[in-house]
């Protein structure tokens, strides 16, 4: 039997907790260094919603198609998904390793007249307590962490049966290191320096061997084109640079 993970021990990494503490206060600048996740945001939050509620049997064009679900966004730094989510009507509990990046999104939610559950903490933390969410985001996160099988199985465990996840990251292969890293952060300087290390972006395979020991399933897949001329992003079949991965817990799983 597999020894369960120790939910004390952190999978931060202190260097990327400081990197966003610089760039905090820029979150909500639609112009500014955070400009590739506004525009991904559209495409994730329509990803999200629509293939949640496909399988749920909800209406995705209803005012508040995820009413009722109880959701946590891991790593939700200042709130852009997490609002996202919320005005569709789900209960948000944002959490964030930086305590720059919760001020600002308890800030902006507040201003914007929304009511969202926002901590400092970690999902190792979360798991400890014993949480469980009918959904759980873990987007733009995995490379970011210094222990990937600490976190996953901490996320995992947040995952209720019966309930959902969704994943976003980049591959590690020669194309992402050429988009992600020399395209995105040296010639178009789309993103700061050193915002990625490409030895941390994961393949597909290693996320799903995490999930299946937990025994939690692939539900969805795409690739994330990213169009250098226009900036739109759209789905793709190539999972070669960036990709998201929708995720299930069987309802009889209790583990």
């Amino acid at each position: 039997m597999r020894p369960e993970p120790d939910p004390v021990v952190s999978s931060v990494d202190p260097a990327e907790v400081a990197r966003y503490t610089r760039l905090a206060e820029r979150w909500w600048d639609p112009q500014g260094p955070f400009w590739p996740l506004h525009t991904l945001n559209r495409l994730r939050t329509a990803w999200i919603r629509d293939h949640l509620c496909q399988r749920l049997g909800r209406d995705a064009q209803a005012p508040r198609p995820l009413a009722g679900l109880s959701l946590v966004d891991i790593g939700c730094g200042g709130g852009l998904l997490s609002e996202a989510m919320a005005r569709m009507g789900a209960r948000v509990h944002g959490v964030d390793v930086t305590a720059d990046n919760i001020a600002v999104a308890r800030r902006h939610a507040r201003d914007s007249g929304l009511d969202l559950t926002y901590e400092v903490g970690t999902a190792e933390a979360l798991a400890q307590r014993g949480a469980r969410y009918d959904v759980v985001l873990n987007m733009e996160v995995v490379e970011h962490v210094a222990d990937l099988p600490g976190f996953m199985a901490a996320c995992n465990r947040l995952q209720r049966p019966g309930g959902y996840g969704c994943i976003a990251t980049l591959n590690r292969t020669p194309a992402s290191f050429v988009a992600g890293i020399l395209g995105a952060e040296y010639l178009l300087r789309w993103l700061p320096r050193g915002t990625h290390q490409w030895r941390r972006f994961r393949k597909p395979r290693e996320l799903q061997a995490l999930l299946a020991r937990d025994g939690i399933q692939m539900a969805e897949a795409t690739g994330v084109r990213v169009n250098p001329f226009t900036r739109r992003m759209t789905p793709s079949r190539s999972m070669a640079v960036n990709y998201m991965l929708m995720t299930h817990r069987p309802e009889g799983d209790v583990r």
